[in-house]
């Protein structure tokens, strides 16, 4: 989710690769969109749909909704930050944010029983902290909370004692990766990086080099992996999720300063710039779709299909919408509910 920001002070490339994150979570959302019972038979996937299924578990799972997270990160030091300028008291002010996106998000579990939006209000109160701390003891918390995730999950593939098997099941829990995310963005946007990505541009460039084998290395381990319906490939994708989120994220940063590309992806900014307005509205969307194709289990190829379809309908909407206004609804209640009736500069 992002902070309600004037027009002419956003950034954006970070709409942008809001927007495309969007899209990547529907590939993991719209099977939530239908609710299991017991006794519903759910079929194995074969052919394309096996395909579909490993290309999913490479490219987007965990990937897209820590793409998310770090961008919630950013968000919560550009809004902390603009809060704190205008006298206001930033971490009181973000408190009440927070709360009010766990109202939005407990209200939201009623349409979709895999929202986010909870989890990431009571997680982002871990952030509060940070806001007075500098960027390099910020940073040695970040190294070590990585460190501590990516060796659970190495012991845990090469096989852990049981008797530990329940603390490293917390430790290596996708709160601790949204977490990561969450303070990766913050740092990211408190030491300016973000605003200076023209800056940075050969050291970005050599972490989205370096990450690159690291990836290719974790997709061809992956393929191999759910080939063979190997019990272990949900913890191959998390140890692969890391360098993964590192090369897409420096990539899409590196890729966006040319104002060509900008331009071409305006459409999906917008998407990006009502982030909360559009992913309550996927799981309304998507639940439609499913009911009028008449669908009681969704594969991998209904997946592609109700993911494209629902992200040229956002692309649709929310550009047209900003044509009249200025916030998404979604966005205006947000706000509304943060700061009451005060006028905002």
């Amino acid at each position: 989710m992002n902070p309600s920001i004037p027009q002419k002070e956003r950034i954006v490339s970070l709409d942008i690769i809001r927007g495309l994150a969007l899209f990547g979570i529907l590939f993991i959302n719209v099977k939530g969109y239908i609710l299991l019972t017991e006794g519903m038979d759910i079929p194995v996937n074969n052919g394309i749909n096996a395909v579909i299924d490993t290309l999913i578990n490479i490219f987007v799972e965990k990937k897209f909704f820590s793409i998310f997270s770090f961008l919630f990160g950013v968000g919560f030091y550009i809004f902390a930050s603009r809060a704190e300028k205008r006298g206001d008291k930033p971490l009181r002010r973000f408190s009440r944010r927070l709360l009010t996106l766990f109202v939005i998000g407990v209200v939201h579990v009623f349409l979709f029983w895999g929202t986010i939006l909870p989890a990431y209000a009571l997680i982002g109160f871990l952030l509060l902290p940070f806001y007075r701390a500098k960027v390099a003891t910020g940073s040695k918390w970040l190294v070590a909370i990585t460190g501590v995730y990516l060796l659970a999950l190495i012991w845990k593939l090469t096989g852990a004692p049981s008797s530990l098997a329940s603390v490293l099941d917390a430790i290596v829990a996708d709160s601790t990766l949204i977490f990561l995310m969450f303070l990766a963005g913050f740092l990211a946007a408190k030491s300016d990086l973000i605003k200076r990505v023209g800056e940075w541009k050969n050291q970005i460039r050599l972490v989205a080099i370096g990450s690159l084998p690291v990836v290719a290395g974790f997709s061809i381990w992956t393929w191999f992996a759910a080939q063979s319906g190997a019990d272990e490939l949900n913890l191959i994708v998390s140890l692969g999720t890391v360098p993964a989120v590192l090369f897409y994220l420096s990539s899409l940063f590196l890729l966006l300063e040319h104002e060509q590309i900008r331009s071409l992806f305006t459409p999906v900014s917008r998407v990006g710039q009502m982030a909360l307005t559009n992913y309550v509205a996927q799981s309304l969307i998507g639940s439609l779709i499913i009911s009028i194709m008449g669908l009681e289990t969704v594969s991998p190829v209904n997946v592609v299909i109700i993911a494209c379809l629902i992200f040229i309908v956002q692309i649709i909407f929310s550009t047209l919408w900003f044509k009249f206004f200025t916030m998404g609804p979604l966005e205006k209640m947000w706000r509304f509910m943060t700061y009451g009736k005060q006028k905002i500069k």
